[in-house]
Parts: C-alpha cells; sequence; structure tokens
C-alpha cells in the first residue's frame, strides 16, 4: 500500500469526482493521503473533507503563493484550529524565490509564527522551499526547530538534502523524478537512505512524465514509485513498504484511515 504524502485533493479541480478517484485509487494501492492546508478560508472546507473520507489526513498552513490576500492575524488561530481539527502537520508553508513572489519580508513575517506555531504544538512542517533551501535551513536553525517534516518536491542538491534530513526531515518525491531530465534529483535520489524519502504528486500539479497536461492525480503515485524503484535498482515493494513507514514516522499522528487488501 502507498501513501501519497502531498496532496491537494480539497481544490475544486476534484469537486466533482473527488471520491470516484479515491475509490480508484485505492484498486491500485493508494490507501492514504495528506492534505496540506494553503490558505486560511480553505481551512474549514478540509476539516470537512476529513469527516467524509478518513483517509484523508490533514495539515494546515499559509502558502507563501497566496500571502497577498491574507492577513497576519490569521496565523494567530492556527494552533487552536490545528489542535480542535486533528491537524497531523503545519504547512503548506515555506518561502518561494521568483521572480512573480511577494517579497521575501512579507514571507517571512508569515512563515516564523507558522513555525513557532508548529513548535509549541510539537508538529512537524510540511515545507514549500521553491529556490529557497538555504534560506529554510536557516530559519530552521534559527527556531531550533526539533520536530522534523518534509521538504515537499524536493529538487536540491545532496548536500542541501543532507542538511534537511539531520534537521529530522525526509525529502517529497514526486512527478519531477520521471524525468530523465532532472539529472540532479535523480543523483540525489540514488544516494539517498531508504528512510529519507516519501512519495508525493502534489495533484492537480506536477504532472508525471507522458501526463503533461492532465489533471494529475494520486493514481500516478505507483509510477513515481516505479521510477524511483528502477532508479534506485530496488524492488517495488520496498520502495512502498519503506516510504509508507516514513510517513508514519515522520507524522507520529498519521492515523491510516483505510485498509486496504493488496
Amino acid at each position: 500500500m502507498y501513501v501519497d504524502s502531498h496532496c491537494h485533493l480539497d481544490f475544486a479541480d476534484f469537486d466533482e469526482d473527488r471520491g470516484q478517484v479515491i475509490d480508484e485509487c485505492h484498486k491500485v494501492g493508494v490507501s492514504d493521503f495528506i492534505v496540506p492546508g494553503t490558505q486560511y478560508n480553505r481551512w474549514s472546507q478540509q476539516a470537512s473533507l476529513k469527516v467524509r473520507f478518513p483517509m484523508l489526513s490533514m495539515a494546515y498552513g499559509i502558502h507563501p503563493y497566496f500571502l497577498a490576500q491574507e492577513c497576519l492575524s490569521s496565523v494567530e488561530s492556527l494552533g487552536e484550529f490545528c489542535e480542535i481539527n486533528g491537524a497531523i502537520a503545519v504547512g503548506e508553508i515555506g518561502l518561494d524565490i521568483w521572480p512573480t513572489s511577494l517579497p521575501l519580508e512579507r514571507q517571512l513575517a508569515f512563515l516564523r509564527p507558522q513555525i513557532s506555531t508548529a513548535s509549541s504544538l510539537k508538529l512537524p512542517i510540511i515545507l514549500h522551499a521553491r529556490r529557497s533551501y538555504d534560506f529554510l535551513y536557516k530559519e530552521l536553525k534559527c527556531h531550533r526547530f526539533s520536530y522534523g517534516g518534509v521538504v515537499h518536491g524536493f529538487s536540491g542538491s545532496l548536500v542541501q538534502a543532507k542538511r534537511f534530513i539531520d534537521l529530522g526531515f525526509v525529502l517529497g518525491i514526486g512527478g519531477n523524478i520521471t524525468y530523465t531530465r532532472a539529472s540532479k534529483s535523480i543523483k540525489v535520489v540514488k544516494e539517498l537512505m531508504d528512510e529519507d524519502f516519501v512519495l508525493e504528486t502534489d495533484s492537480p500539479d506536477m504532472p508525471v512524465f507522458g501526463f503533461q497536461g492532465e489533471r494529475n492525480t494520486p493514481l500516478k503515485i505507483p509510477l513515481i514509485a516505479q521510477s524511483i524503484a528502477e532508479i534506485r535498482q530496488q524492488p517495488l515493494e520496498c520502495i512502498a513498504k519503506n516510504t509508507s513507514l516514513n510517513v508514519s514516522r515522520v507524522f507520529p499522528k498519521f492515523v491510516r484511515g483505510l485498509k486496504v487488501e493488496c
């Protein structure tokens, strides 16, 4: 059985067929899903979905993409919301360094209190890191953050990978690894220990090779796992088992919502 450690099944892209997608995933062995939060005004919808679909585990946070319409006061309610609604992590939070991104100062103003909230709740973090690995590592070190988490969509160097791993994080490996042009990521994945990574799709985004232009779904997790198995020259069953164990270790509050017979 597989776990998709990062998918946005709460997005409107899945409103018409969310239940059907989940049912189809179960048939191919994808049994559980971690859904990170992105915006304050979507947290309640996530919590409602968790009631309807117990195989969805929720994290709550404010994504750096959406800060233009967010208020810092929203972060003040993050801790209480996580406690009341059984969050397994704080996220998706982080930094996005891109020409169209908001100024770094504003991003840090939201990131820092969210890291502090995760620390106070003893929850792991789901990190968004776009061209910002060194900045984020520095912030985590400054906060003395010690509860680990996942670096989502990791595409950095092996040196950067090991820094996060030393802080208790694992790397989220997704559709990028299925492209032969992703030579740096392929090199990193070859060198990782079995306990250093988890599987993710970032659905509905980050399509796997051969499905560009289509909506991505957690149904593609087995394809990502197959690519990793080939890169690492390991049996597919080992990738499934190890990545599922890694999810349970990194997210102590993660509980499988549905047992699926393979």
